[in-house]
């Protein structure tokens, strides 16, 4: 149990990091000041600051935000916005200043501002050798109006109140809401999009480290269909169809099904003692109606074998690797959208597609048994499922912010605070009745066993 937990934490904490890294790399890209990354959700256990941005651990696991500066999109910032932005414009003077040793490292925010004021009231063009870098219009506004009143309280306020335009012009240059839409746009993509190139990545891994391989060895031969007629029999090994090699079970699943009924001449080895001989039978597929992994019941071309589960480790090299890093990324999406669409449509049972964190940490354990291989692969098809998921255009996932902007492409300007608001609070309902309803559903499975 203890294995199944952490194992899924690390997947979630992975998979997380790489999500908001996304919106992350591209708000900094673009320009936007990141206020805190954190990994979890409050209360906070350990959070350290480095350069404009803090860096955090929250005690809730499961989860992670990006806090970009600015809350409304397209209005005036309001007041406390400005308060906040004033604060971390001091918490950027005082970190400079300690960086050059300029103040004692305390925690009293007040404090170092005022050591920091004071010395540049005493001497103005002493901002180098003080914080290292010249002060910033904004930066300068705040340490002047400091000087002015003697209170780092009374200076922020003051300017709160009466925002001077420099320091407008600086909120709404570096604030995520007063960006265009298309920056906005691909921001809020980033997240999604990290998660789905991630699997790529992940799988080139893996199959540079070596992947289990099912091999063409037959183990239950279905009386009445046509392998069992044509002569196949148990441990007889699969060599090649119609003369092209086969060197796992997958290929040779895979062409039956899409010979489209064809007639194959299918090559084995059959070992009889010790002895071994190669045979040549001919199969001819037919027609089956069987589940598919969708739930659904589909007429697919069989010949009625299963394999005996024999397996090798294969390893590739780091281009071929790649290629089938990326085929596979995007078979397994395409699987992952047409699952999600049959629930909806309902045609897989929602009690039986969906799961909650209980059935993600006991798949987490036993995959983390099978080894790395299993362990990657599951979480592959987690970050698919995440990138997915939250394109999906639900209010306070990643897809309903992306409808609020279509909304505001369309009109030509954000849509009313008023819908947005209620939008959400939509969205919150069915997030926590999900999450409700997949937990209550990982119970039950538990119980009924």
């Amino acid at each position: 149990m203890l294995i199944s937990i952490l194992a899924a934490a690390l997947i979630f904490a992975v998979l997380v990091i790489v999500h908001e890294a996304g919106h992350f790399a591209m708000a900094k890209r673009l320009g936007v000041r990141v206020l805190r990354f954190s990994i979890g959700y409050p209360p906070k256990l350990w959070g350290t600051r480095r350069g404009e941005t803090e860096y955090s651990i929250g005690a809730t696991p499961f989860g992670g935000y990006v806090r970009m500066l600015g809350d409304e999109v397209g209005e005036n910032p309001k007041s406390e916005e400005l308060a906040n932005y004033l604060h971390e414009i001091g918490l950027d003077v005082i970190g400079d200043a300690r960086a050059h040793s300029r103040i004692k490292p305390t925690s009293d925010f007040d404090q170092n501002l005022r050591t920091i004021a004071e010395r540049l009231a005493f001497s103005p063009s002493d901002a180098a050798t003080t914080i290292g870098r010249e002060l910033r219009p904004d930066e300068a506004g705040l340490i002047d109006e400091i000087n002015q009143r003697g209170s780092v309280e009374e200076s922020i306020k003051f300017l709160t109140e009466h925002p001077p335009p420099v320091l407008l012009k600086s909120f709404q240059k570096r604030a995520f809401p007063t960006q265009s839409l298309g920056k906005r746009i691909l921001i809020v993509l980033a997240g999604p999009l990290s998660n789905l190139l991630f699997a790529p990545v992940l799988l080139t891994v893996v199959f540079m480290v070596g992947v289990p391989l099912l091999l063409p060895v037959v183990g239950q031969v279905k009386p009445d269909l046509p392998a069992f007629k044509a002569g196949l029999r148990t441990g007889d090994r699969i060599i090649s169809l119609n003369g092209q090699p086969t060197d796992s079970w997958n290929d040779f699943s895979r062409r039956i099904k899409e010979g489209d009924g064809t007639p194959f001449k299918v090559e084995i080895v059959r070992t009889d003692g010790a002895a071994s001989s190669k045979q040549t039978i001919v199969v001819t597929p037919t027609k089956q109606e069987q589940k598919t992994i969708y739930g659904t019941m589909a007429a697919t071309w069989v010949i009625g074998v299963l394999p005996r589960g024999d397996e090798t480790r294969k390893r590739f090299g780091p281009l071929s690797a790649f290629g089938h890093g990326v085929t596979t990324s995007i078979d397994m999406a395409k699987q992952l959208v047409v699952g999600i669409a049959s629930i909806v449509t309902g045609a897989i049972p929602v009690r039986e597609a969906l799961g909650g964190p209980i059935m993600i940490a006991q798949m987490a354990g036993r995959e983390a048994h099978e080894g790395f291989s299993s362990l990657a692969m599951f979480t592959v098809m987690l970050s698919l499922e995440l990138g997915i998921i939250n394109l999906l255009p639900v209010p306070l996932l990643d897809g309903g912010h992306l409808l609020f902007f279509a909304f505001e492409g369309v009109l030509g300007r954000p849509l009313e605070l008023r819908y947005r608001e209620m939008m959400l609070q939509v969205g919150l309902f069915l997030l926590v009745a999900l999450m409700a309803f997949v937990i209550f559903n990982d119970i039950s499975r538990i119980v009924q066993g």
